[in-house]
């Protein structure tokens, strides 16, 4: 079943530059993964220092398997030294199933 993954981040203004060719890299290299069928990155107007990516995968399997790559965890721990804490992450699946 395939699930949504939702990952939201503040970045501060003067972090942004730095912040948006790590957020580039990362889509890059997850939309050559196995079970990876999209994603976008949005900013909030009215908090611009607040973003959203939203990433859809084949199965929540496929998804732990990017989440746990050397490959993503290598540029992550990027993100997370450069925001100053860990990402966290939220996995949704479709419909009304238990």
């Amino acid at each position: 079943m395939a699930v949504k993954i939702l990952i939201k981040r503040t970045v501060p203004e003067e972090k942004a530059r730095t912040m948006i060719p790590l957020f580039r890299r990362m889509r890059s290299m997850a939309t050559n993964q196995p079970g990876y069928i999209s994603g976008e990155t949005m900013r909030n107007l009215d908090s611009p220092d607040e973003f959203l990516v939203i990433s859809t995968w084949q199965s929540s399997a496929d998804w732990d398997r990017w989440l746990q790559s050397e490959e993503r965890k290598s540029v992550q721990s990027e993100i997370d030294a450069l925001l100053g804490g860990e990402t966290t992450y939220a996995v949704y699946h479709y419909g009304f199933s238990e």
